[in-house]
């Protein structure tokens, strides 16, 4: 797997540039963040992870002190929710964007997705049905997640499985840290969810670890070719399962999950 690469833009920022640059407009700039692998380490049961101790209340932080913050996930906004504790004013999307809620609102289901759940419940009820049982087949209604990471011998099988059954369902496939997603062929994914949320910013952050994070760096680098004056602020989470295409992409690196509270707490003391 390869990440998206941007098209021509500026230099990379260091870490100082970037907080300098965020300082300077807080009102004007958004802060937008996968979750797993950047907000909470990744866990062999996905049901198991949980924030890294602190995301939370810097989330809080900078809810208060900047114009927008989001959360993009392939996790459902119902999963989002319950993991961060319903932080006011944090936006939530999940499923790449198919679902959204913003300052506590009720969950919204893109509609052009919903008639693909009855094909979502056959791949559902398939997976667990012909694939070996040690892959772990996540429900999440509108998507289904096949995960190998306990199983890594099972990923080409997972792979042509998930091929298949997609071509013969029309679904479409999304491929992430030792997991493959059967989802609703809706053109939804963090890059498009980015382009929506920073239309009427001045600067917009991202801070991801995956592949499929490569295309909310893609839209920053678009928006700054498209709006003078724009600084769209790509972080990559280190990884050593894809971690690599994504750095080569990012103004800068984060150590792990665990490096994320103390950094955004940085990025809160510059802001105040």
């Amino acid at each position: 797997m390869t990440a998206d690469r941007p098209s021509p833009r500026r230099e990379r920022l260091s870490a100082e540039e970037a907080l300098r640059i965020a300082g300077g407009a807080p009102g004007s700039t958004g802060f937008f963040f996968d979750f797993d692998g950047v907000l909470a380490p990744i866990q062999a049961d996905p049901a198991a992870v949980r924030p890294t101790p602190g995301v939370v209340e810097r989330l809080a932080d900078l809810v208060r002190l900047t114009a927008r913050v989001g959360v993009i996930s392939a996790r459902p906004v119902s999963f989002l929710r319950d993991r961060l504790g319903g932080v006011p004013g944090l936006s939530l999307y999940g499923l790449y964007g198919l679902e959204s809620a913003r300052n506590g609102a009720e969950i919204a289901v893109d509609p052009e997705a919903e008639p693909w759940i009855p094909a979502v419940r056959q791949a559902v009820d398939r997976a667990h049905r012909e694939l070996p049982s040690d892959v772990l087949v996540e429900d999440k209604h509108l998507a289904v997640a096949l995960h190998y990471r306990t199983a890594p011998h099972h990923a080409r099988e997972v792979a042509g499985w998930a091929a298949a059954v997609t071509a013969e369902l029309g679904l479409a496939v999304q491929e992430g840290r030792m997991v493959v997603e059967l989802k609703p062929p809706v053109a939804r994914d963090k890059g498009t969810t980015i382009r929506r949320e920073i239309g009427d910013l001045d600067g917009a952050w991202y801070f991801g670890d995956d592949v499929s994070d490569a295309r909310a760096f893609q839209a920053l680098a678009d928006r700054e070719a498209e709006r003078r004056g724009f600084v769209g602020v790509r972080v990559a989470v280190a990884n050593d399962e894809t971690g690599q295409a994504l750095k080569d992409l990012a103004d800068f690196v984060l150590d792990s999950p665990a490096a994320t509270p103390a950094f955004l707490g940085d990025v809160v003391a510059r802001l105040t």
